[in-house]
C-alpha cells in the first residue's frame, strides 16, 4: 500500500505503470490539501480500469476530507470510461484511492488536480487537435513532463497539433514542470517538417507534415542579451581559469573567456582546471530580467568537449551570490546541459532572474570544461517586477558560494537523461501570427481622401473657368452645344473653298482687343469670299482662313452704332463689315470700272481694296479707316484708304459712283 500526501496546489496523478497495465492486488492513496477556504477539482485525461467484478475489486474512489472522517464522493470503474466532467470537493481536502485486484487488462488512469478557480484546467494528455478554437487559454497542471507523452517541433516555428500542449509549453519555456501555469495557444496552418530539439529537460522529436500547428503567446522577453552580438564587451566576460597550451609551432593557444560567445567561429572558453569550482561570469552592466540561457560545447570536431550539467548563480554586486532554485523547492536547480559538442541546448528560468551578474558553474562535463553561451531576457523595470510577483522569491538571500562537488566528472548526480541529441534553434517564443496589416488600414483611408480632394479641386477649377468665360462677354468660342459637335469641329479644320454656313463665328471681345496691329494685314489675306470678311483676325489666325459666314441680320448687342467706314475716333473694331444701305444691293459686289480717269498714285502708296484682285495674290490690306491705318502702320502718310460706298457722301468727291476706286490706286483704260 502506497500513501502519498500532496501539498501542491496543482499536479498530476497516475496509476502505477501507466500507461502499461497496472499491477494486481495493490492499494494506492493520494491525499491532497489546499489552502483553507479553497476547494479541489479533479479532471481525468484517461480512465481504463477493468470492471469484470462490477467495481468490487478494481475501482477508483474519491473522498471529501482526509482520514476516518472522510466522506465518499464517488466510486468509478470501466474500460475506456469517459469522464468528461470535473469532480469537485466540498472542502479543501481530498483523498483519492485506487484499488486493484486480479485482472487481465487495463491501463489505469491519469488525472490532473487544481483548485476550483482554474476552470480551464486540462490534463497532460490534451493536444491541440482536441480544441477547435484558433486561439485559446488553458491551465496546465504541474508534472506534465512524462515519458509517454510526445511532442514534435520547436520554437519559434511551432509544434505539431498531435503534441501534448502542456509538455510543449514546458519545452518552449512558457510554463514550469514544477509549477504548471497558464498557456495562451495560437493555432495556424501546419508545416511539412518539424525539427527536434532539447530544452528544459524535454526532448522534442522530428515530425512530418500535419494539418495544423500551434505556438504560444508570451511577454516577448526572450531576446538575446549581447554575447553573440558583441553588445557585452570582452572586459565584462571573466572566468575562474583559461585553458592554455603551446601548439606545434610553439605559439601559445589560450581559450579565454571572451571566446565563450555563442555562434562565433573558433574555439570556446575552456577551464584550465577540471573541477567543480570553475565558473564563467558575465557582467550585464546593469540589472536585467534574465529568462533563459543557451549553451553549446566546443563546436570543434577535434575537441569533443562539452558541459552536460551546471548550476546558475546570480548577484547584484559580484560579491554575494545566490544559487538559482525553483519556487517551493529546497534544492539547487540542476540544469540539463549538452549531450554533444556542437548542438545548442536551451534552459529557461521560471520565474526569471533579476540580476546584473550571472555565473555558470559546471557540475558535469565530457573530457574538459568547455562551452559557448548566450543569455536570454530583456530590460528590467518596475512594471515587469510587478507582473512577475513570483520572481521575488528567486531573489531571496542564500549562501554566498555553493559547496564544492567532486573534482572529477564521474560523480553521481540526479539529472534526467534524454533520448536523442537534438538541434536547438531559439531566440524567442513569441509566435508569428498573421494579422490584418495595420499599415493598410491607415493608407487606404488616406489615399481615398487624397483622390477625393483632387477630384473636388478639378471640379471647382472647371466651374471657375466656365464662370470666368461667361463673365467676359457674349462673343466667345463656340460651345459644343451651340451648333452641334460637327459644326464646332469644322471651325478648327481647313476648308478648301468658301461654303455657306448658317452659324456665324463669334469672337471674344477680349481677344480682339489684345490683337497686335501688325497681325491684322497678314490675317486678313485670304482668297475671295462671297461676303465681306472680318477686319480683325481674332481667333481666325489660328484657324488659317477667314470666315465666309453670312453676317446676322441687324446689329449685335455689342456693336457700336457708328459709321464703320469713316470714323476717325472710333475705337471699336467690327468682326464683320456692316451691311450696305437699304437702297443698294444687300451685299457688296465687285464692279468693273473704267480707271482711266484717275491719276496714277504716287510712289510709296500701296494699292488697297477690300476685294480680291486679279490673280492668285491678294493685295495687302492696311486698315479699315484712318484710325486703323494709324494703328497698323505708322510710317504710312496716306490720308484715306477707302472712299465712301455708294449712297454715302465722301470727303473729296461729288461724283456719285457705285463704288469709287481708292484714290491711291492707279487706273487703266479699257473695260
Amino acid at each position: 500500500k502506497d500513501h502519498v500526501a500532496l501539498l501542491l496546489l496543482f499536479g498530476t496523478l497516475t496509476s502505477i505503470n501507466y500507461p502499461q497495465t497496472y499491477p494486481n492486488s495493490t492499494v494506492c492513496e493520494w491525499e491532497i490539501r489546499v489552502k483553507s477556504g479553497q476547494r479541489v477539482q479533479l479532471k481525468f485525461g484517461d480512465f481504463d480500469i477493468e470492471d469484470s467484478d462490477a467495481c468490487h475489486f478494481n475501482y477508483l474512489r474519491v473522498y471529501n476530507g482526509i482520514g476516518p472522517t472522510r466522506t465518499e464522493i464517488g466510486k468509478y470503474c470501466g474500460l475506456g470510461f469517459q469522464m468528461d466532467s470535473l469532480i469537485e470537493s466540498k472542502s479543501n481536502e481530498v483523498t483519492v484511492q485506487f484499488m486493484s485486484g486480479t485482472h487481465l487488462s487495463g491501463r489505469g488512469f491519469l488525472a490532473s488536480y487544481s483548485t476550483t478557480d482554474k476552470s480551464d484546467l486540462i490534463t497532460c494528455l490534451d493536444n491541440a487537435s482536441h480544441f477547435s478554437e484558433p486561439e485559446f487559454n488553458k491551465y496546465c497542471p504541474a508534472g506534465c513532463v512524462i515519458p509517454f507523452a510526445d511532442i514534435s517541433g520547436t520554437i519559434p516555428h511551432g509544434y505539431s497539433d498531435s503534441s501534448s500542449l502542456c509538455m510543449a509549453g514546458v519545452h518552449a519555456g512558457v510554463v514550469s514542470n514544477i509549477l504548471g501555469g497558464q498557456i495562451n495557444v495560437v493555432i495556424s496552418k501546419g508545416i511539412p517538417y518539424y525539427e527536434s530539439s532539447l530544452a528544459n529537460n524535454v526532448t522534442s522529436k522530428e515530425g512530418l507534415l500535419s494539418v495544423s500547428l500551434f505556438t504560444f503567446k508570451t511577454s516577448g522577453c526572450y531576446g538575446t542579451l549581447g554575447m553573440e552580438s558583441g553588445v557585452i564587451p570582452d572586459s565584462q566576460i571573466t572566468a575562474s581559469s583559461s585553458l592554455e597550451w603551446p601548439d606545434q609551432t610553439g605559439q601559445a593557444n589560450i581559450w579565454t573567456p571572451e571566446r565563450a560567445r555563442l555562434k562565433r567561429p573558433g574555439p570556446p572558453w575552456a577551464a584550465f582546471t577540471t573541477d567543480g569550482y570553475q565558473w564563467l561570469q558575465i557582467d550585464l552592466n546593469k540589472e536585467k530580467r534574465i529568462t533563459g540561457i543557451i549553451t553549446t560545447g566546443s563546436t570543434i570536431v577535434e575537441y569533443y568537449y562539452y558541459i552536460s550539467a551546471y548550476r546558475i548563480l546570480y548577484s547584484d554586486d559580484a560579491q554575494k551570490w545566490t544559487v538559482y532554485r525553483e519556487p517551493g523547492v529546497d534544492q539547487d536547480k540542476i540544469f540539463q546541459g549538452n549531450t554533444e559538442y556542437y548542438r545548442e541546448v536551451r534552459n529557461n528560468f521560471i520565474p526569471p532572474i533579476i540580476a546584473r551578474f550571472v555565473r555558470v558553474n559546471p557540475l558535469k562535463w565530457h573530457q574538459k570544461i568547455a562551452m559557448k553561451v548566450e543569455l536570454l531576457g530583456c530590460q528590467f523595470n518596475i512594471d515587469l517586477r510587478n507582473l512577475e510577483n513570483t520572481c521575488l522569491r528567486c531573489r531571496a538571500p542564500k549562501l554566498t558560494m555553493p559547496p564544492p562537488p567532486q573534482s572529477n566528472n564521474d560523480f553521481s548526480m540526479q539529472t534526467d537523461k534524454t533520448t536523442s541529441t537534438p538541434e536547438i534553434k531559439n531566440t524567442t517564443v513569441t509566435p508569428t501570427v498573421t494579422k490584418d496589416v495595420a499599415l493598410a488600414a491607415v493608407l487606404v483611408p488616406v489615399l481615398v481622401m487624397v483622390f477625393t480632394t483632387l477630384i473636388l479641386i478639378l471640379v471647382c477649377a472647371w466651374h471657375w473657368r466656365n464662370r470666368k468665360k461667361k463673365a467676359e462677354g457674349t462673343y466667345d468660342l463656340p460651345y459644343w452645344d451651340r451648333a452641334g459637335w460637327w459644326k464646332g469641329m469644322k471651325q478648327f479644320l481647313p476648308a478648301k473653298s468658301a461654303e455657306h454656313e448658317e452659324t456665324p463665328v463669334r469672337y471674344s471681345n477680349s481677344e480682339v482687343s489684345h490683337l497686335r496691329p501688325r497681325e491684322v494685314p497678314t490675317i486678313l489675306q485670304t482668297e475671295s469670299a462671297e461676303y465681306a470678311q472680318p477686319l480683325v483676325g481674332g481667333i481666325v489666325g489660328t484657324l488659317h482662313q477667314r470666315s465666309t459666314f453670312k453676317p446676322e441680320e441687324g446689329k449685335e448687342a455689342s456693336y457700336a452704332d457708328v459709321d464703320p467706314y469713316n470714323s476717325p475716333v472710333q475705337e471699336v473694331y467690327h468682326a464683320y463689315a456692316e451691311p450696305l444701305p437699304v437702297t443698294g444691293p444687300e451685299y457688296a459686289t465687285p464692279i468693273i470700272m473704267d480707271m482711266s480717269g484717275h491719276p496714277t498714285a504716287p510712289l510709296g502708296v500701296s494699292s488697297i481694296s477690300t476685294f480680291k484682285a486679279t490673280g492668285n495674290q491678294a493685295p495687302p490690306i492696311v486698315g479699315t479707316c484712318n484710325k486703323l491705318l494709324a494703328r497698323t502702320d505708322s510710317s504710312s502718310s496716306a490720308h484715306a484708304l477707302y472712299d465712301t460706298p455708294k449712297g454715302m457722301p465722301g470727303p473729296d468727291s461729288s461724283v456719285e459712283l457705285v463704288y469709287q476706286v481708292p484714290q491711291s490706286m492707279p487706273h487703266f483704260t479699257g473695260s
